[in-house]
């Protein structure tokens, strides 16, 4: 596991929980719900409403730990980040939880992201949307946000139909 340095330690972010852990349904930052899952979420999913990820929307978070309500802010320490590629578009998740992962949660991690980037691609196939599907690399958590664009106010969600 990428660990943060001594030099450069874990950023604190506050995350908007829109996936409590267990639950079949995500639903984006406006309330609606925008997918339904065949599987449950084994973690706390969410966005960080301060950035802008690679493909346009809210970067991505989740949150390990108890099962936090829908809608729940939560400010905590983002130790990693897991690249998911989605249609060739990539997509950063940051990793947060209030203790530094142990190599099991990182696994944990990095195995739902595989067996995700499989169903997506299959999803995708089904619905004609063409390009690669995969969990790429695990990065420091200051690398994926350097990789955001701050959000402006006028922001009104991504331009890139999920």
């Amino acid at each position: 596991m990428t660990e943060p340095s001594e030099s450069q330690p874990a950023p604190w972010v506050d995350v908007m929980i829109e996936v409590p852990r267990w639950s079949f349904l995500k639903r984006g930052a406006s309330g609606e719900i925008d997918f339904v899952s065949p599987l449950p979420c084994p973690f706390n999913y969410g966005a960080v409403p301060d950035f802008v990820g690679l493909e346009g929307d809210l970067l991505d978070a989740i949150v390990l730990g108890p099962r936090l309500a829908f809608g729940a802010r939560v400010r905590m320490r983002a130790w990693g980040a897991i690249t998911l590629i989605d249609r060739g578009m990539e997509d950063d998740k940051l990793v947060c939880s209030a203790q530094p992962l142990d190599p099991r949660q990182e696994l944990a991690v990095r195995r739902f992201f595989t067996f995700y980037a499989r169903c997506k691609g299959l999803l995708n196939a089904l619905r004609g949307r063409t390009g690669r599907n995969a969990c790429g690399q695990w990065r420091t958590a200051s690398q994926a946000i350097a990789r955001t664009r701050p959000r402006e106010p006028g922001w009104r969600g991504p331009s890139v139909r999920f």
